[in-house]
């Protein structure tokens, strides 16, 4: 008796649609994701909460440079990982700039893609093995996890929480 679960079958208009509205997601998303790392004080990015976590700064850069990874990776449907790139920029507001503007790039590269590269399955470190489209998700989830650790930072540092999904302290839902 096989224990390998059955796998669905996508077909092209799923795939199109899919892609659609999660990149349409993870585009809001962006927008959300800028705001909190622009709050980062330029003069606190350094701060961790603990010895062993990341720094403002490194999560922020980290969390830019791998959502414009994930998307260029199911683009040249293709997860190599070659290590860590150098930071994009020197400043807050300067990596603010820099994913904006390669986030845009790269989403634009995964909405040109064919159904059919949609549909290719990609391997990602030997944990998965989906269709490329389903990637989308995954750098989402990827995405919100650690703009939330992000976030955590902020308040500690002396800098305002902006709204991320219905209001903050700082930022009273407006509804």
């Amino acid at each position: 008796m096989s224990t390998t679960a059955t796998q669905p079958v996508f077909t092209q208009e799923i795939a199109a649609a899919y892609r659609e509205i999660t990149l349409g997601r993870l585009e809001k998303e962006n927008a959300t994701t800028r705001r909190v790392i622009g709050n980062i004080p330029e003069s606190k990015r350094d701060y961790k909460p603990e010895a062993n976590s990341r720094s403002a700064w490194d999560l922020a850069c980290h969390l830019a440079q791998s959502d414009v990874w994930f998307l260029n990776a199911i683009a040249d449907g293709n997860f190599e990982w070659t290590g860590d790139p150098p930071r994009p920029a020197n400043t807050v507001a300067g990596l603010v700039d820099w994913y904006k503007a390669e986030f845009a790039k790269a989403a634009a590269r995964v909405r040109a893609m064919s159904t059919q590269d949609l549909l290719k399955p990609l391997p990602f470190f030997g944990m998965m093995n989906m269709p490329a489209f389903l990637y989308l998700q995954f750098a989402q989830d990827h995405a919100v996890h650690h703009r939330g650790q992000l976030s955590t930072y902020l308040r500690p540092m002396g800098a305002k929480v902006p709204d991320i999904y219905g209001g903050s302290f700082d930022e009273p839902f407006k509804g």
